[in-house]
């Protein structure tokens, strides 16, 4: 049977927050600027929780004293990656080598980011529900005209995502992976904040 004619199950996941890069762009933290009575960051964990998953994941690495001090420990878990300056693809093997040492096995991960301020627990949600749907190993988001995280894996890709290398991140496997995956529209997706502009937009 070929991988894409497989139907998989997830009924349990977790969440992988990436939040360990150093905002070269805006200057500041991006993980703690203020949104919503919280800071993003808070605003991601809540909501990732929210979301029902097994076990929510924070992976950090640049100012991660700074940082950890600043959010709610309840029910998460905390990653340092040492190597955050070689690209997301490192957060993303940090939180997905750290989930699998969890003892309780999940059937998946969603990997989600601290800067896409719109991304929230229901649409968490209907990334779970497409897969239950669709049954594909793969469920991401379309947002202007492009495709990305938020998504959803099944535990058979997780060598996939380990072998993500430098500033590749799960884009990468969308494209190489086209029939393993399927995709939710997520209309404000393409909202982040990498610049004291975007932020100004958003809170404006």
């Amino acid at each position: 049977m070929k991988t894409n004619e497989m139907h998989f199950k997830v009924e349990s996941f977790a969440v992988i927050i990436l939040a360990a890069g150093n905002s070269s762009r805006l200057g500041s933290p991006k993980q703690l600027l203020p949104y919503a009575e919280k800071t993003l960051l808070q605003h991601a964990i809540d909501n990732a929780k929210e979301s029902r998953a097994n076990h929510v994941i924070v992976v950090l690495g640049s100012r991660k004293p700074l940082i950890e001090n600043k959010i709610d420990h309840d029910e998460i878990i905390v990653v340092e990656n040492l190597n955050w300056g070689s690209g997301i693809a490192s957060s993303i093997k940090a939180g997905v080598n750290a989930l699998k040492e969890i003892p309780t096995e999940t059937d998946g991960v969603i990997l989600m980011v601290c800067d896409q301020p719109f991304a929230n627990a229901e649409i968490l949600k209907r990334l779970v529900h497409e897969q239950a749907r669709s049954g594909k190993a793969i469920v991401g988001c379309s947002y202007q005209n492009t495709k990305g995280i938020p998504a959803l894996f099944h535990k058979s890709t997780f060598s996939k995502l380990l072998s993500l290398e430098g500033d590749t991140g799960a884009k990468k496997l969308f494209e190489k992976y086209k029939e393993e995956a399927s995709f939710i529209s997520f209309q404000d997706g393409g909202i982040d904040i990498d610049t004291t502009e975007d932020y100004k937009n958003l809170t404006k």
